[in-house]
């Protein structure tokens, strides 16, 4: 696509946990200063997603002030019972997000699919509706709540700010998403040196980011009719009655 498809939308919420994985050895929670580029990833794929596309996170706009609330929770023992930890969380958030489309490259199986103004128009109302299915802010527990807006409107916390982050998360490759030949078939992990500029973090895409480690082989999935899909239609919007139709 020459021209991307780009939708914007805010997402906010109460409390908000992006697990820095440094803090889960001692078996407590510990949330970053800012989203993760996979964190948003999920977020823009639970407002809207189908496996012929994959959505690109531009920019994310840090709209309220940063703070922290800590919290003593009883998580389930894998020996059974419950223990005493205590995990902090951002409080009050607010993002305005900045995405794009393209087509799944390694999904030659969904060319069929690749209708570009139909899943932008999807995308669009699905934002207004407040997304397909539950939000979350990193966590289960972090309820969040999705709806459009101007990703410049209004003003932010720290729009005249600049900060930086140190070295970060920012997300999983998965094999049906590799772009990197050497990468395909396995699971990567990616980190990157995030920072602010203006309230805003610009994110590198996925193949740019040069701090990578392939975790493990990882195999793509398949689908297979009547099996985890009923028929052509459900990939091309034909929602329940699609699904019909095939099965008549």
């Amino acid at each position: 696509m020459e021209k991307p498809n780009i939708i914007e939308y805010s997402v906010f919420g109460r409390y908000a946990l992006f697990t820095d994985p440094l803090s889960k050895t001692g078996g407590e929670k510990c949330t970053y200063q800012i989203p993760t580029y996979q964190a948003l990833k999920g977020i823009t794929e639970s407002i809207y997603w189908k496996p012929t596309i994959i959505w690109i996170i531009d920019e994310c706009r840090v709209m309220n002030p940063i703070q922290t609330e800590s919290k003593g929770i009883r998580p389930i023992k894998y020996s059974g019972g419950n223990d005493l930890s205590f995990y902090t969380y951002l409080r009050n958030v607010e993002y305005r997000v900045r995405a794009h489309f393209e087509w799944n490259e390694n999904r030659e199986d969904l060319a069929h699919d690749r209708n570009e103004n139909k899943h932008y128009d999807i995308a669009r109302r699905m934002i207004e509706r407040g997304g397909r299915r539950d939000i979350f802010l990193g966590a289960r527990e972090c309820q969040g709540y999705v709806e459009p807006c101007s990703f410049e409107g209004e003003k932010g916390a720290y729009d005249d700010t600049t900060l930086s982050f140190g070295v970060m998360v920012h997300g999983l490759t998965y094999p049906d998403e590799a772009v990197r030949e050497e990468e395909k078939g396995k699971m990567t992990v990616r980190l990157w040196d995030a920072q602010m500029v203006n309230g805003v973090i610009h994110f590198p895409r996925p193949e740019e980011c040069e701090i990578r480690r392939v975790l493990h082989k990882e195999k793509q999935k398949q689908f297979i009719f009547e099996k985890n899909f009923t028929g052509l239609k459900e990939f091309e919007g034909g929602g329940a009655l699609g699904i019909i139709e095939d099965i008549g």
